[in-house]
C-alpha cells in the first residue's frame, strides 16, 4: 500500500470529483493521503472530506506565493485548526525565490510564523522551496521537515538529509529531462524518501499533460524503483513506514 503525502483533493479542480478520485486511489493501493489547503474553502472542504473519509488527512498553510494577498487573513485559520487538532503538519510553506509572487521578505515573515506554529504545537512542516534553499537552510534548521516535490540539486539534497530531513519525490521524476533529480533518487536513502502526486499538477508518465491524482502515484514508485533497482513492494513498503513515523498517523 502507498501513501500520497501531498494532494490538493480540495483545490478548485478536484473537489467536485472528490469521492471518485479517492475510489480510484483505494483502486491503485492508496490508502493515506495527505490533503494539502492552502486557503480557507479548501481547509473548510479538506475538514468535512475527512470526516467522510478518515483515511484522508488534512494539512495547511499559506504558499509563499500567494503570502502577500492572503497570509494575514488565512493564518488565524490554520492557527485554530491546529489548536483543535485537525492537522497532522503545517504546510505547505517556505520560500520561492524563482517566481517571486510575493516579495522575498514577506516570504520569510510567514515562513517564521508557521515555523513558531510548528515547533510550538509539535507538528512536523512541510516547505516548498524553489531557488531559495540558502534562506531555507538557514532559517528553518531544528525542525521535523519535509521537502515537497523536491527538485533541488544533489549538494541540497545532502543538506537537507543532513538536517534530518525527508525528500518528496513527485512525478516530475518520471519525465525525460530530468536526470539531476533521478541521480538524487538514486543516492537519497529510500527510508528518507516519501512519494507524493502533487495532485492535480505534475501527473507523471504516462498520464503526463493530464489532471494528476492520487491513483497515478504508483508510477512515480515504479521510477523510484528502477533507478533504486529494488522492487516497487520495497518502495511502497519503506516509504509507507517513514510517512507514517513523520506524521504520526
Amino acid at each position: 500500500m502507498f501513501i500520497d503525502t501531498h494532494a490538493h483533493l480540495t483545490s478548485d479542480t478536484l473537489v467536485n470529483d472528490t469521492q471518485q478520485i479517492l475510489a480510484r486511489a483505494q483502486a491503485n493501493r492508496v490508502d493515506k493521503i495527505v490533503n494539502i489547503c492552502t486557503d480557507e474553502e479548501s481547509l473548510k472542504a479538506g475538514l468535512l472530506l475527512r470526516e467522510k473519509n478518515p483515511w484522508v488527512f488534512n494539512a495547511a498553510a499559506t504558499t509563499p506565493h500567494d503570502v502577500e494577498k492572503e497570509g494575514e487573513s488565512f493564518f488565524p485559520f490554520v492557527e485554530q485548526a491546529v489548536y483543535q487538532k485537525q492537522l497532522i503538519a503545517i504546510g505547505e510553506t517556505g520560500l520561492d525565490y524563482h517566481y517571486q509572487h510575493s516579495p522575498k521578505e514577506m516570504q520569510k515573515k510567514y515562513l517564521e510564523r508557521y515555523l513558531d506554529l510548528s515547533r510550538k504545537m509539535d507538528l512536523p512542516i512541510i516547505f516548498h522551496c524553489r531557488d531559495a534553499f540558502a534562506d531555507l537552510f538557514a532559517i528553518a534548521d531544528g525542525v521535523s521537515a519535509v521537502l515537497h516535490c523536491f527538485t533541488g540539486s544533489l549538494e541540497e539534497a545532502k543538506k537537507a538529509l543532513e538536517l534530518g530531513w525527508y525528500l518528496s519525490i513527485s512525478g516530475i521524476v518520471t519525465f525525460k529531462k530530468s536526470q539531476v533529480l533521478q541521480e538524487v533518487v538514486k543516492y537519497v536513502p529510500l527510508e528518507r524518501l516519501f512519494i507524493e502526486t502533487d495532485a492535480p499538477y505534475l501527473a507523471p508518465v504516462p498520464y503526463r499533460g493530464k489532471v494528476n491524482e492520487p491513483g497515478f502515484l504508483p508510477e512515480t514508485a515504479k521510477m523510484i524503483a528502477y533507478l533504486k533497482q529494488i522492487s516497487i513492494e520495497e518502495v511502497a513498503k519503506t516509504t509507507k513506514e517513514s510517512a507514517e513515523k513523520f506524521f504520526r498517523f
